[in-house]
């Protein structure tokens, strides 16, 4: 058997995202989607780690993959050594089984590393992938003075999959627990118990996602390397009426008036759909949500915002920034923008400092400035 243990239990504070690290979109796929379906050909069961915040969407996640192993559960611990022992744990262990763990985080390992790592395990008991450094590295005192400089021709930056023979990592992750021994990794905890680690050829492409400029990176990975930003714009414009909610970028403004619409007719929102849409080469919102079907008849726009989002992802593409400009002589709408654009933020999965959003009046010209309606602007970046 090989079994394959996929870490997403990762705080992803030095991300600094709205959501899980494993949880965001790559060219239209979750990183938790990545890792698992390169494992599932090449495993006979898997373990996904997770916190238990997260663990419905992640299940969520891995049932829209395409694996063709089992897949199971389990909660991470307060450490990576201790979230490996849960998985080890919860396996049914035989003499001659494998265990591979991965960082959910390099979600672009390649078929050929993994069984690169397979192989290294049953001739040798271990394989972990490394990479050859070419920087010159220096050992310093807590001042920051240089102690030695280390011969860099035998060092190597580990990754993951790190594969063992799975009853030995198990009796070395038991008795570390036991003696209290916390290791960087599963191949220093080895090393600790006297097994042999072998290094295998790895990859500088499968990086680890650690901050938002590894994300850039691993996207242009996938896109091969070559940027392909596009803009779109969108408008829209609804009449304000009595008796109607009036709500903006998902957030309800109290006023005596509404703005009239077969949705909730969140004019921002509307305007925002059709500039990712027309990005993305994927039409607008009247192709995608008619007026005419009665399943969007006052549906909140922010689902249709969140569906959008998805169809662009599935298209390969994601929101790297947004502008919106809401038209509308009353009421006074700058109080409600930080709310506006947290809440736009979070339906996208995109930091708020990518959503800027403003409001302007007409001067009392036009149907805006007679208080007839609101119209809003959107422009967007996807890639």
């Amino acid at each position: 058997m090989v079994y394959s243990v996929i870490l997403a239990g990762g705080s992803s504070s030095r991300m600094k995202g709205p959501v899980n690290k494993t949880l965001i979109k790559l060219c239209g796929k979750s990183v938790i989607r990545r890792s698992v379906e390169a494992f599932s050909a090449l495993s006979d069961q898997m373990v996904v780690v997770c916190h238990q915040d997260v663990r419905q969407d992640l299940i969520r996640e891995v049932g829209e993959a395409s694996v063709s192993c089992p897949v199971g559960f389990v909660n991470g611990g307060n450490t990576r050594q201790q979230s490996v022992l849960n998985a080890l744990l919860s396996l049914d262990i035989g003499d001659e089984d494998l265990v591979l763990v991965h960082d959910a985080a390099r979600c672009l390992v390649s078929r050929e590393i993994i069984m690169n790592v397979i192989s290294s395990v049953r001739s040798c008991g271990s394989g972990v992938p490394g990479i050859a450094v070419s920087s010159t590295y220096k050992v310093c005192d807590a001042q920051g003075l240089v102690l030695q400089t280390p011969d860099r021709s035998s060092l190597y930056e580990v990754q993951t999959p790190q594969g063992f023979i799975a009853k030995d990592l198990l009796h070395a992750s038991l008795k570390a627990s036991e003696e209290e021994f916390e290791g960087t990794d599963d191949a220093s905890l080895m090393e600790h118990y006297g097994y042999p680690v072998r290094i295998v050829p790895g990859s500088k492409s499968n990086l680890k996602l650690t901050t938002p400029d590894d994300l850039n990176a691993a996207e242009l990975i996938l896109r091969g390397g070559i940027p392909s930003m596009r803009v779109g714009m969108g408008y829209d414009v609804h009449r304000l009426v009595e008796g109607r909610r009036l709500v903006l970028c998902g957030v309800e403004i109290p006023w005596d008036l509404g703005l009239l619409g077969h949705s909730d007719a969140d004019v921002a929102l509307h305007a925002l759909m059709d500039a990712m849409l027309g990005a993305s080469g994927l039409g607008d919102i009247g192709r995608h949500f008619p007026d005419t079907d009665d399943r969007f008849k006052g549906i909140s726009s922010l689902l249709l915002l969140k569906e959008t989002n998805r169809l662009i992802n599935d298209a390969g593409f994601s929101v790297r920034n947004a502008d919106i400009t809401i038209v509308a002589q009353k009421p006074k709408l700058m109080p409600f923008i930080p709310q506006m654009i947290l809440t736009v933020s979070e339906a996208l999965q995109i930091k708020e400092d990518a959503v800027n959003i403003k409001a302007t009046t007409t001067e009392k010209l036009g149907f805006e400035g007679r208080g007839e309606g609101i119209s809003a602007y959107a422009v967007c970046v996807v890639d």
